[in-house]
């Protein structure tokens, strides 16, 4: 299984962060030259890769990390997302019900990204949170992840597992997904919500 970040901003840095403290290789790409943030990229830790959009997109599992208004453009790099999991760590904040259709974000997401299995996970963690070790209190830092695809949730939750994090499932998009969702100028009720499970 192979996996790749796109974008690499704070959350896009602190999934990197999570992946490099578990030794697991991931590409890091963003619109850019790779050569203008290698450095950076090598910093957080060895098997964390930069490479082009290109390249990284040939990746199994995906996050999506970059600003809302930016996913068509990365969905071009395809023709087909078949047999990928995308990852939906964007917010859609500002952007009105209006223009999302009336649906949720994550569902405007997988439209873009046709043919993929899309899981709306680890978005809700100020990046801040998202950085830091989810070994906390004696517990484990929960990350939601809400999925019309059974399966793919459960692939990423494993994922979770193996980062660190306590995956709890909400469900999907349109049901427990919209705790996750911004809206307008609203936040879902669990965005921010940085909370530790005791096993």
């Amino acid at each position: 299984m192979s996996y790749a970040i796109i974008g690499f901003g704070n959350i896009g840095r602190a999934l990197a962060k999570a992946f490099a403290r578990k030794g697991i290789e991931v590409s890091v790409a963003t619109t850019r030259d790779p050569e203008s943030f290698a450095a950076d990229a090598a910093a957080i830790g060895p098997k964390i890769i930069a490479k082009t959009l290109a390249e990284a997109v040939k990746a199994d599992i995906i996050f999506l990390a970059v600003r809302f208004e930016q996913h068509p453009e990365v969905a071009k790099a395809l023709p087909t997302w078949q047999g990928k999991t995308i990852v939906d760590v964007t917010n859609a904040y500002g952007v009105s019900p209006e223009q999302l259709g009336g649906q949720p974000s994550s569902k405007v997401v997988g439209q873009a990204f046709s043919g993929a299995r899309l899981v709306k996970g680890f978005n809700h963690l100020a990046a801040a949170a998202l950085d830091q070790d989810p070994a906390v209190h004696g517990g484990r830092r929960v990350v939601f992840l809400a999925s019309d695809d059974v399966a793919a949730a459960d692939e990423i939750g494993a994922l979770a597992e193996r980062l660190g994090f306590a995956p709890i499932q909400l469900g999907g998009l349109s049901e427990g997904g919209l705790l996750v969702h911004a809206r307008g100028k609203s936040w879902g009720h669990l965005i921010f919500k940085d909370l530790v499970k005791f096993e």
